[in-house]
């Protein structure tokens, strides 16, 4: 099985424990497992300790709860245990990421990839994703950067769908236009 569908399979079984628990749970898991991930990535340490076959399954999950005792509920733990004792422990990471694109459907929320010509002040992102939001139905994590290369205008990147309003595009429109006679 490709570890993208392990993954989905352990988040989606995540998934419906937080449910169980409540829709702040759904969320708070999310956190949760982000920040177990983030923490395998940042420290060699941990990774290295939960990758070996050195250590053992049983030492791996005491660690695990020792370190998330008094942060994490038990039954967010006992499933990190129950990853581990089945050795996908490699996948932490990849977990996370199918979790939060779960969090993300039930709370009707789109992530949109914004490109502008400088950064943009406060207003102006919130007036954008205002903007975004009335267009797409649906509550919008816009992650803005800045690029002096598109010249003007914004390009919004949600999915795999771009739309580009940038200067850049519209200029090469005009100047194709008056090459062909259009």
């Amino acid at each position: 099985m490709k570890s993208a569908t392990i993954a989905r399979n352990y988040a989606e079984a995540l998934f419906l424990a937080g449910e169980a628990a409540g829709d702040a749970a759904v969320e708070r898991y999310g956190r949760l497992l982000d920040a177990v991930s983030g923490a395998i990535q940042a420290d060699e340490r941990i990774a290295v300790a939960l990758d070996s076959p050195r250590v053992a399954k049983a030492t791996k999950s005491a660690l695990l709860a020792r370190a998330l005792g008094g942060v994490a509920p038990p039954e967010f733990v006992r499933f990190l245990q129950a990853v581990v004792r089945r050795g996908r422990q490699g996948l932490f990471g990849e977990i996370a990421h199918e979790y939060q694109g779960l969090v993300d459907v039930k709370l009707n929320r789109v992530h949109a990839g914004v490109t502008l010509p400088r950064e943009p002040d406060p207003g102006l992102e919130r007036e954008i994703v205002d903007r975004l939001g009335a267009a797409f139905g649906k509550e919008i994590r816009a992650h803005f950067r800045a690029d002096r290369s598109i010249l003007g205008g914004l390009v919004v990147r949600v999915g795999d769908r771009v739309f580009d309003g940038s200067l850049r595009r519209k200029l090469a429109v005009l100047r194709r236009r008056m090459l062909t006679g259009e």
